[in-house]
């Protein structure tokens, strides 16, 4: 399980759920992780369960959809420890709405989360990794981002979003040896999740071909795949993690 050993991974939005889980998985196979979240707290606490799997790393409180505020984390992380080798740009959140009630605040909010973080972290990176020639991009899109969904029209666009800009990075880069490639989860059982109905989660559930919810380890493997040296040749892809959901 040591095939990150002393990687440098940023994940940003780590402070619970999946990104929590990618943090771990990572710290799992030996990377440095640094942890990320609006909250200082969330932060330290997964900073917390990463240096008790034996990895080292970094707390950063910081809103990746400010571009200072990402200048100021990558300028930490370069201070201390030289280099940038794995990016997961997990960071997002939800204002569901059906289009015809949305407020246009929620819009620009769930874009500038969800899409914008992930291009400035990314672009903030690039020199560091081209300079080494060497990187992991992954970004969390969402099943969502590929089929759409009703009342989602501003978290579905930034995760289609998230889809093209991860195609045309990975064309931008591929040279000086850096990937870019994207997750996208199905239905995840978060905390988010875990207080819908009993008769909604049934039929969510009667939709996947699996028979189950994934969880946020099914999401953390995927990333570690993309992240890792076995995934060196892979770039551009989407990897759903779905069940089969939107298979076909």
């Amino acid at each position: 399980m040591g095939e990150l050993t002393d990687r440098v991974a940023i994940v940003t939005g780590s402070g619970q759920g999946i990104g929590h889980a990618v943090a771990l998985e990572l710290a799992r196979r030996g990377a440095i992780v640094v942890t990320n979240d609006l909250s200082g707290c969330c932060a330290d606490d997964t900073l917390e369960e990463v240096r008790a799997l034996g990895s080292d790393g970094l707390a950063i409180t910081a809103d990746v959809s400010d571009a200072a505020q990402v200048e100021s984390l990558v300028d930490a992380v370069l201070e201390k420890y030289g280099r940038i080798d794995i990016l997961v740009n997990n960071a997002g959140t939800t204002r569901d709405n059906l289009m015809v009630r949305m407020p246009e605040e929620d819009w620009d909010l769930i874009l500038r989360v969800n899409l914008k973080s992930a291009w400035l972290c990314s672009k903030a990176v690039l020199r560091p990794m081209m300079r080494k020639r060497y990187g992991r991009i992954i970004n969390m899109s969402s099943v969502s981002g590929i089929a759409g969904q009703a009342g989602q029209t501003n978290y579905s666009a930034s995760k289609a979003g998230l889809i093209g800009m991860t195609k045309a990075l990975a064309r931008e880069v591929a040279s000086r040896n850096i990937t870019v490639n994207a997750v996208a989860p199905g239905f995840i059982k978060t905390k988010l999740t875990e207080n819908l109905p009993q008769d909604i989660l049934d039929t969510l559930v009667a939709n996947i071909p699996m028979g189950r919810w994934g969880t946020v380890e099914d999401v953390s493997y995927a990333v570690a795949f993309l992240a890792s040296e076995q995934a060196g040749y892979i770039t551009g892809h989407v990897l759903s993690v779905d069940g089969g959901l939107i298979m076909g």
